[in-house]
């Protein structure tokens, strides 16, 4: 099959279909191409279908980065990279296993042999925008989110809210005001990464926002959004209080998009499509790879899981079946005003033991024995990172 960006055809063949063209889908691609695989391959991409590097989303701003700078080569170049036929701005508007074929939005019909999910996670929305402000609006979960935001900041600075103070929420304050923009970052939690620092370090990370000028408005849910006379947005939050801004970014938080796999009768759940540690679904010849994934339990939502994951499934799919496995790999988050690595333990700890203050702490979270079970550093602590990630146990040996 010759490398393409669209084909329009009645029915369609590929021995490796791939269903999502981010960081999961293309690096499989890439992957099994640079090794020598020479099977046909069908990837459906539902945006512009660009190669660019994900984590670059959340650092963009503060380097003055336009869309275009992202993207590292247009779906058609990449198309041709991988001898790849790419469908971009595109829905699979059905999957049957049975069949082995989808069903595509351009009304093409696609069979495969072998099928991989890489439809990664969507943004989750705890509220409803009213429609007279979805523009003003933005989660950024991919480079047409990226390219629109961008947009909206141009050409001069703006007042921009930010609900959530998760990873997401907390690297777009950080590159946002690098950015030279207004920051203002509400949640309902009472510090900053609250699923991966304890108090205290969280306390901290937000003691350096502060002190750059983000403001924090923790401990308090949006509670209505309206529009002013003076075209800004009001921010109306449950402890009485009111933010304007021009720009609200929505960071609160990633839902794994298991809804093709649940409709064709796929095993998931909550944390995602339900793997094996070859990464194979309920159903034989499909396997589900990257955001979507949830590995024997565990959902990793970062870039060195996915590496193994692509790793060990190249493998599989080119004849030796292979087992993925998670080492045990520490978070860096991208908050330079404040370095920030955490290893959250999998289970609840017994006890954080906390040593330093002000910006330089360690956090140590120990079982019932005693034994280091996850790690939190900020400031120059953050040099521990590779003595810690020794000790503890593997995310999935």
């Amino acid at each position: 099959m010759p490398a393409s960006t669209q084909r329009h055809t009645d029915t369609s063949h590929a021995a490796l279909a791939i269903i999502g063209t981010g960081m999961a889908g293309v690096g499989l691609a890439r992957t099994l191409r640079r090794q020598g695989d020479t099977r046909t391959m069908a990837l459906i991409s539902a945006d512009s279908g660009d190669d660019y590097s994900k984590p670059l989303l959340s650092t963009g701003f503060a380097k003055r980065l336009p869309p275009e700078t992202l993207a590292q080569r247009s779906a058609a170049e990449m198309a041709e990279e991988l001898n790849a036929t790419l469908f971009t701005h595109t829905q699979v508007v059905q999957l049957d296993v049975d069949n082995q074929t989808l069903l595509l939005s351009n009304d093409l019909r696609l069979r495969y042999d072998n099928l991989v999910l890489a439809t990664g996670a969507a943004p989750y929305a705890p509220f409803s925008v009213p429609s007279q402000l979805a523009e003003r609006c933005f989660a950024v979960n991919n480079l047409d989110d990226y390219r629109r935001l961008h947009a909206a900041l141009s050409p001069k600075p703006a007042r921009v809210a930010i609900i959530g103070a998760g990873l997401v929420g907390c690297e777009f304050a950080n590159d946002l005001h690098a950015g030279g923009h207004q920051v203002t970052l509400i949640a309902p939690e009472n510090t900053l990464l609250p699923r991966l620092l304890p108090e205290p370090l969280g306390d901290a990370l937000g003691n350096a926002f502060q002190a750059a000028g983000i403001q924090l408005r923790l401990g308090a849910t949006l509670e209505s959004l309206s529009l002013g006379s003076d075209n800004a947005l009001t921010l109306s939050l449950d402890n009485s209080e009111h933010c304007i801004a021009d720009i609200v970014l929505l960071a609160t938080g990633l839902t794994p998009r298991t809804q093709l796999a649940r409709a064709a009768g796929l095993s998931v759940s909550r944390h995602g499509i339900q793997v094996d540690r070859l990464l194979r679904t309920s159903h034989s010849n499909v396997y589900a790879l990257g955001d979507a994934a949830c590995v024997e339990g565990i959902n990793a939502m970062y870039v060195q899981p996915l590496q193994a994951s692509i790793k060990a499934l190249t493998a599989t799919l080119s004849g030796t079946p292979t087992h993925v496995q998670f080492g045990a790999w520490p978070i860096i988050v991208k908050t330079p005003l404040l370095p920030v690595v955490a290893y959250p333990p999998l289970s609840t700890p017994e006890q954080w033991k906390i040593e330093g203050q002000g910006n330089e702490m360690t956090a140590l979270a120990e079982d019932k024995y005693g034994r280091l079970i996850g790690f939190a550093l900020t400031g120059s602590c953050v040099r521990r990172k590779v003595e810690l990630s020794r000790v503890v146990p593997a995310l999935l040996g």
